[in-house]
């Protein structure tokens, strides 16, 4: 009958100290919430950006990270999300695990006599395709218009969703090097914010990304 008290006292008083736990916990937080203020989100670099190197779609994707900081600590014009990024390039290293910053990026340079002008919202943006090489010779020219076409892994049984993510988009370069050696090549694209969004997710799940030469 003792141990049988002793052990229901003893499950008592660890019950009474798990809800003393939590309380203080919860206290914490909230005291740091109130000193510090609300969780913001906040891009961090995953990886050492290269000054000049354009933020590609599976860049953003994959090498930078969103992490919540209390706004006190948040730095001036601190990317909120990776997709800002893309299209833009460092002006200077951005060492892993730096806050990412509005006044760090910049479009890529261009020449004056790039035979494209974008307007219209669109920018510069490079995503990795399938099958470049038959482009090579009927789209080489810069200027030239592209479908992309996606092909989604299957959900089930059959052959995954074809869909056209970007219409008509002006073809900026095409490879030749294959960077990955997975068969793939880089394409720069002039692309709306929309369409770059659509494409950094398609890049990270899709089986496939192709481009064909616009009608």
């Amino acid at each position: 009958m003792k141990r049988r008290r002793r052990a229901i006292a003893f499950v008592l008083a660890a019950a009474v100290a798990a809800a003393a736990a939590a309380g203080l916990a919860d206290s914490y937080r909230a005291g740091a919430v109130g000193g510090y203020g609300a969780l913001r989100p906040v891009v961090v670099a995953g990886a050492t950006m290269k000054a000049g190197q354009v933020v590609a779609p599976a860049d953003a994707a994959r090498g930078l990270e969103l992490r919540r900081i209390p706004a006190r600590f948040v730095p001036a014009g601190a990317l909120r999300d990776p997709s800002e990024a893309v299209g833009l390039a460092p002006l200077a290293p951005v060492p892993a695990g730096s806050y990412l910053l509005a006044s760090q990026l910049r479009p890529p340079r261009r020449g004056a006599e790039s035979p494209v002008g974008l307007g219209g919202g669109r920018r510069p943006v490079q995503i990795s395709v399938s099958g470049g090489e038959a482009l090579e010779g009927v789209a080489g020219a810069a200027g030239s218009r592209v479908d992309v076409v996606v092909t989604a892994e299957p959900t089930g049984p059959g052959p995954g969703r074809v869909y056209v993510a970007a219409a008509g988009v002006p073809l900026l370069s095409l490879g030749p090097d294959d960077p990955e050696g997975d068969g793939t090549l880089p394409a720069t694209l002039g692309l709306t914010r929309r369409q770059a969004l659509r494409l950094i997710a398609a890049e990270s799940f899709a089986r496939q990304v192709t481009l064909l030469p616009g009608s």
